[in-house]
């Protein structure tokens, strides 16, 4: 029970953030430019700082080793993640223009946003090494075969090829990692034998990464607007296949791991099975737009994850610590 209620109370301050930048942005104080810059500074200056510090305060080369599994797991997770999404759109007969966003939604996280500030909530900055795993599958995937699955769902062709841009398979918070790599094996103190105004900076940016994510969700939330916001068969049939199927699938592969004789730190499990019933991916609109699908079915998605996921994760970690 009191794990549970710590959880309550993890989520609740993140509803709280969200709500600051809903409320704001209802009240006028922010223009159209402003959730666009504030994305830019987190995912280019605040998020790699972020992972960059962590990375040195928290692992030494011999622990890079078990990051390799948590690899496996999740690329293995999303290939069965989107075999079944595939069989429920066809067992459902959704209907073209919903099928792609349907199966990317239900394998796709809103990793950094929401993902990012809900790891650190519940498992502290520790965890944020084992979220990147997640983080690093989440993103190739969604723009090599996310895209792809969207674009041949086009219902105004006969499925073209989509135009990937590869930029997207090396984000720029990726490079906080690949700059740290370099550290970790030649330098390793060098969390503290760096000049202290380099750590102080990084460090002081970096922990900008959870508020300023959570204004922008909130800010999102409020230009989506809620009561627009609306459910059918097939957007419950995704909120199923991303809060229900997709955790369960990964704790499986945990289970089955662990009883192989496969170690891994009850942080990192439980990192991988919330990340993988997070929110949809919040480009998923856009997405949609760009390759004629149904753009209020994906914006109802991403809203309707965005709210929900408060009263799914506490229920998710109640359980994980029951088992």
């Amino acid at each position: 029970m009191a794990v549970f209620w710590t959880s309550i109370q993890s989520v609740l301050s993140i509803v709280l953030m969200i709500a600051v930048g809903y409320w704001a942005q209802g009240r006028g104080w922010f223009d159209d430019k402003f959730s666009g810059a504030l994305s830019k500074i987190i995912m280019n200056i605040g998020l790699p700082a972020s992972i960059f510090m962590a990375m040195l305060e928290r692992f030494k080369p011999a622990q890079l080793a078990t990051l390799s599994t948590g690899l496996l797991y999740v690329i293995l997770a999303v290939v069965i993640g989107y075999l079944l999404a595939w069989f429920l759109t066809r067992l459902f007969r959704v209907p073209k223009g919903r099928r792609g966003l349907m199966m990317t939604a239900m394998n796709g996280a809103n990793t950094v946003f929401i993902g990012l500030p809900l790891n650190v909530a519940l498992f502290g900055q520790p965890s944020v090494p084992y979220l990147l795993v997640y983080y690093i599958v989440n993103t190739v995937v969604i723009w090599t075969v996310g895209v792809w699955i969207i674009a041949a769902d086009d219902p105004t062709t006969s499925g073209e090829k989509a135009q990937f841009d590869w930029h997207h398979l090396l984000p720029v918070p990726l490079w906080g990692f690949i700059v740290a790599l370099p550290f970790i094996f030649f330098w390793p103190q060098a969390a503290t034998s760096l000049p202290s105004f380099i750590t102080t900076t990084l460090t002081a940016i970096g922990g900008l990464v959870t508020p300023l994510s959570l204004i922008y969700i909130g800010i999102m939330l409020r230009n989506f607007g809620l009561k627009n916001m609306s459910f059918d068969g097939h957007v419950i049939l995704t909120l199923l296949g991303r809060f229900v199927l997709s955790p369960i699938i990964m704790a499986l592969i945990i289970f089955v791991g662990l009883h192989a004789g496969v170690p891994m730190v009850g942080v990192f499990q439980k990192t991988l099975i919330i990340q993988s019933a997070t929110p949809a991916l919040a480009v998923l609109p856009i997405l949609a737009n760009t390759y004629h699908s149904d753009v209020k079915f994906a914006t109802n998605i991403v809203v309707a994850t965005s709210t929900l996921f408060i009263i799914v994760v506490p229920v998710i970690m109640g359980i994980i610590n029951l088992v």
